[in-house]
């Protein structure tokens, strides 16, 4: 997802995603406030200079209603404005409460938004069970009918698949430089069980997931599955801020758990690397969720070769997670 606007249209945005920061009636921005907004103009919404935040003048939601003149860009700036509520790691009611008419004017009333307005009135169970979904929906295309702690670790009790988890272990044999052996380094690493193993993860999310690590360079630590799952909602077009974007800041900004097998924290959420992610993935040409990617026709392939083909952007250091590339990761020579 990239935002094509005009340099009115961007900063229309801004001044709404402004209005939400300071929705308790202070003017005084907060250094998250001021990063998320100054990163979102350079990112996502290509403003050439550093946004002048203090000089952003406020706009209600049918006067940003009339600056947006497509669906896709009233979508986007719903997005945006759900994120800024978010930004300073709270669920604040008075900002979530003030994105809600901003996308009643876009007429935006997607999954997310629904998501958003009931986490501010306390309905958390029901939330976090429909980002549960909408997971699931995002990656499988249809809701199985089982829980997602139950889906996500199918190999369990006498249900291993060894044949398929040999398959995987297979790839070690591959050249190094190669997506599939890059791929079994990213598991060795990390001490993952390969798909098929008893305590592996189901290879319909595994595969897709990792592979969008191994070709991001994002390690798996806190911040780096926040900005994974970011990356991949700027790359996923279905259901990517239901399904990825607000989960991961719900579970690793926030600190509100999803599911118990991946757990909570809070405080992971960069501005600038958040934005970073987003863009990246956006621009990334092939969807390594889509149900068309065949993963095992690409794991001859040179690593680098792939990024190219798929128009991964480069990982510069600076905007990687913890500010450090994980060993198994190679920038492009």
């Amino acid at each position: 997802m990239l935002v094509s606007a005009s340099p009115e249209q961007s900063f229309a945005i801004l001044r709404a995603m402004r209005v939400v920061a300071t929705a308790r009636g202070s003017e005084r921005l907060t250094d998250a406030d001021r990063a998320a907004l100054i990163a979102a103009g350079r990112y996502m919404l290509q403003v050439p200079t550093p946004v002048d935040v203090d000089a952003l003048s406020d706009i209600g939601p049918e006067a940003l209603a009339k600056e947006l003149d497509t669906r896709e860009l009233a979508s986007q700036a719903t997005q945006f404005l759900a994120v800024m509520a978010l930004i300073d790691g709270t669920l604040d009611r008075a900002k979530i409460e003030t994105v809600l008419p901003y996308a009643a004017a876009l007429g935006i009333s997607d999954d997310y938004v629904r998501q958003l307005a009931d986490s501010a009135h306390g309905h958390l169970k029901w939330v976090l069970a429909d980002m549960a979904r909408r997971n699931m929906e995002s990656i499988l295309g249809y809701l199985p009918d089982v829980s997602l702690d139950q889906w996500i670790m199918p190999y369990q009790n006498g249900k291993e698949d060894l044949a398929l988890a040999g398959r995987y272990r297979a790839l070690g044999q591959l050249p190094e430089g190669s997506f599939g052996r890059a791929f079994f380094d990213f598991y060795e690493a990390n001490g993952f069980a390969f798909p098929g193993e008893p305590t592996a993860v189901n290879e319909q999310f595994a595969t897709p997931h990792d592979s969008t690590h191994v070709m991001s360079g994002y390690s798996t630590s806190l911040q780096g599955e926040l900005l994974v799952s970011t990356f991949t909602g700027g790359m996923h077009p279905d259901l990517p801020m239901s399904g990825h974007i607000l989960p991961v800041i719900f579970s690793w900004h926030l600190g509100i758990e999803i599911v118990k097998f991946a757990g909570s924290a809070t405080g992971s959420l960069d501005p600038e690397k958040f934005w970073v992610a987003w863009q990246r993935g956006g621009q990334t040409t092939q969807d390594l969720f889509a149900h068309d990617w065949d993963y095992w026709s690409a794991v001859h392939d040179p690593i680098d070769e792939l990024r190219r083909r798929y128009s991964v952007p480069e990982l510069e250091q600076a905007a990687a997670a913890d500010d450090s590339y994980p060993d198994w990761y190679h920038p492009s020579a």
